[in-house]
């Protein structure tokens, strides 16, 4: 237990470093086709179902790769 939050927080580490220094990398998110976005008047409501999928499917890979 104590590995795996250990590891999460390196992870949330580099990611934050990446969103403070390089925020370019990341403007894909939230950009996909699928990914849905209404605004009316003073309300806007973000849903992104595609950008979730793709995050799912990486860190499915990631666990998969160091599992073994």
């Amino acid at each position: 237990m104590g590995r795996s939050l250990i590891l999460a927080g390196c992870i949330l580490i580099v990611v934050g470093a990446i969103l403070h220094f390089a925020p370019w990398l990341l403007n894909w998110f939230g950009k996909l086709p699928g990914d849905i976005r209404i605004e009316s008047g003073r309300s806007k409501i973000f849903i992104p179902v595609t950008s979730m999928v793709v995050v799912s499917i990486i860190l499915t890979l990631l666990i998969n790769v160091f599992r073994r």
